[in-house]
């Protein structure tokens, strides 16, 4: 071919993306963090560097090299606070401080820079609807009614009588409320009672929460994940709340309830205005309570509050009612209902998320694939395209990329979950039975089921620690490890690797349309992504037999971009947990 032929052509396709650029510039609102890629780490369980069983920040810092190679963009990191650790670290005691079993403020500077500089951005877990009873402020509050510091949290003084009931999530009794003999008051803690909920009608305190935020942001961080953050307004006359009024306005559900107090917005907005609106930062709220019909009151831009939310109809798909995250039977056209239901919302305006598992989940191989020898590669796979090619901005627990499974304990001794023990002590005080809660926590319940140490390598306790872990490390880490499947071209983990730059390199993928194919398939979860006259079939089958599908769409040239079997795949007929992307 001529030179002038080949110069001709090149100038040809430039102009090509410089329109197509102009395009999506003209029709997107682009944003880094929602083309961001968000890896989550649970930092006392991901690499112990000193060998006191704990992961530490110096354990992170060992692993830069491994995030980068994910290429993720975004870390999120689990509370490093100053804590006495009653709920692993999301009970603080000083929020300016680390935790002295995870390092030193030297050591997260150190983090901070080294992420910084392989072009990783760093989001902090915010947890302020409650701190810690040994927090400061709460010591001060508790020493007399008129202290200073009293109203930073909630209190109902005994002459009065018992206050009416609210939920405490963490609690044998279920309560809220923890009398406090040297004032003769209750105070308020919506989960457990050494995590007493601060009081946000007071303004000295969203003050000092300002302050705080503004500190760590000023130090260089990228933003924060909001723990609860729905729960942070309460109505302070604490009515008496009976089912048929949850019934009437609140779907039936505490969490809603306690999701809707009088000036949430208000407090975000003014949230935004003082500290958010200053940076350009991520905000993600921890969506509890959090509807389809108020989504957008968190995130509409024009709102000016956060980024993005994250719901729990997804992960609370097939519990049982009634049972403590016992596990029923669930439907794949459920599944499809819920995920495209709440696309929807996101359809003009705001921001969605998408995840399926965290540190308060089981594994998602075991809670929504299929950990078996037979089918836990393909289904691993299958999860995290699923994850990688929806709209929203895609939220991934660190293991996973390993397809890391539930431990599944037998004995009630293994477990370290302050909610998982809690739980176990009201079957207990209700004589029920006790072999059967194990046994439900095996599949869908237990945060530690995701909590369990990463599986670095076959050697003792998978290289996590040369000590003894806080908590066991799961013995398949022999066979699945990062070290083994890092040397696999086939493995979970490079399936991941493969997948995350499909999806950097397909916008399609991360704004396009999404609109749902063979919306009745029982078997089959199928979708198209289309930007820019550009589309994307995805074509997942979530079950163990191989299923057809009928997509309505010319597939005759359609291109393979991934698959996680071997070789050709079909746009219409799919093997056991067959996974698909095609570009029409």
């Amino acid at each position: 071919m001529k030179l002038k032929n080949v110069f001709a052509l090149t100038l040809a396709f430039l102009s090509t993306q410089i329109d197509f650029a102009q395009e999506t510039a003209a029709t997107l609102d682009r944003k880094w963090w929602k083309e961001a890629v968000v890896y989550q780490i649970y930092p006392r369980s991901f690499k112990d560097s000193d060998g006191d069983g704990i992961g530490d920040l110096k354990g992170i810092i060992s692993k830069l090299d491994y995030l980068k190679s994910l290429g993720v963009d975004v870390i999120w990191l689990n509370p490093i606070y100053g804590s006495p650790n009653a709920d692993n670290g999301y009970d603080i005691s000083d929020y300016q401080a680390i935790m002295k079993e995870f390092g030193t403020m030297d050591d997260f500077d150190a983090l901070l820079k080294g992420m910084h500089q392989r072009n990783i951005k760093l989001v902090m877990d915010l947890v302020v609807n409650h701190s810690s009873d040994e927090h400061r402020w709460f010591q001060e509050s508790r020493k007399s009614r008129d202290n200073p510091y009293r109203d930073y949290y909630h209190w109902w003084p005994a002459e009065k009588g018992k206050p009416a009931f609210r939920p405490g999530a963490f609690e044998a009794d279920g309560s809220g409320w923890r009398y406090d003999k040297q004032t003769d008051s209750y105070y308020l803690h919506y989960f457990n009672f050494k995590q007493p909920d601060l009081n946000w009608e007071n303004p000295k305190l969203r003050q000092e929460i300002y302050t705080m935020m503004r500190w760590w942001l000023d130090k260089g961080i990228d933003g924060f994940r909001m723990d609860v953050i729905p729960f942070i307004s309460k109505d302070t006359t604490f009515p008496v709340i009976t089912q048929a009024d949850l019934d009437k306005d609140y779907h039936g559900r505490w969490d809603v309830f306690m999701g809707q107090g009088p000036h949430l917005h208000e407090y975000l907005q003014e949230m935004n205005r003082e500290v958010l609106s200053k940076y350009d930062c991520m905000s993600l709220a921890e969506g509890a309570g959090m509807l389809t019909s108020t989504a957008l009151n968190f995130v509409d831009p024009a709102r000016k509050e956060l980024n993005m939310g994250y719901h729990f109809e997804g992960t609370n798909l097939g519990y049982v009612p009634g049972f403590f995250k016992k596990m029923g039977n669930y439907s794949l056209l459920d599944f499809k209902k819920i995920y495209s239901d709440w696309d929807k919302v996101y359809a003009d305006k705001g921001w969605g998320t998408i995840y399926l598992g965290n540190h308060d989940q089981p594994r998602m191989a075991t809670r929504w694939g299929n950990d078996s020898p037979e089918f836990h590669d393909y289904s691993s796979k299958l999860l995290t395209t699923f994850l990688l090619s929806m709209r929203g901005t895609p939220y991934y627990y660190n293991g996973d990329e390993l397809g890391m499974t539930n431990a599944k304990f037998d004995k009630i001794e293994d477990y370290r979950d302050i909610e998982t023990l809690a739980e176990y002590q009201k079957v207990i005080n209700e004589k029920g039975d006790l072999k059967q809660f194990i046994e439900d926590q095996k599949t869908g319940g237990a945060r530690d089921n995701g909590r369990t140490p990463f599986q670095w390598n076959s050697t003792a306790n998978g290289g996590f620690t040369r000590g003894t872990p806080w908590l066991k490390v799961n013995d398949n880490h022999v066979t699945l490890n990062a070290e083994t499947q890092g040397k696999d071209p086939k493995s979970t983990l490079n399936y991941f690797r493969k997948m995350v730059q499909l999806r950097k390199n397909n916008l399609a993928l991360v704004y396009g349309k999404y609109t749902l194919i063979d919306a009745e398939n029982p078997n089959i979860y199928a979708y198209t992504r289309e930007l820019a006259g550009k589309t994307i079939l995805v074509v997942l089958n979530f079950s163990t037999q191989k299923a057809t599908i009928k997509t309505g769409l010319d597939t005759k040239k359609a291109k393979l971009l991934i698959n996680n079997y071997e070789g050709k795949s079909s746009t219409s007929t799919l093997r056991p947990y067959e996974a698909a992307i095609y570009q029409l």
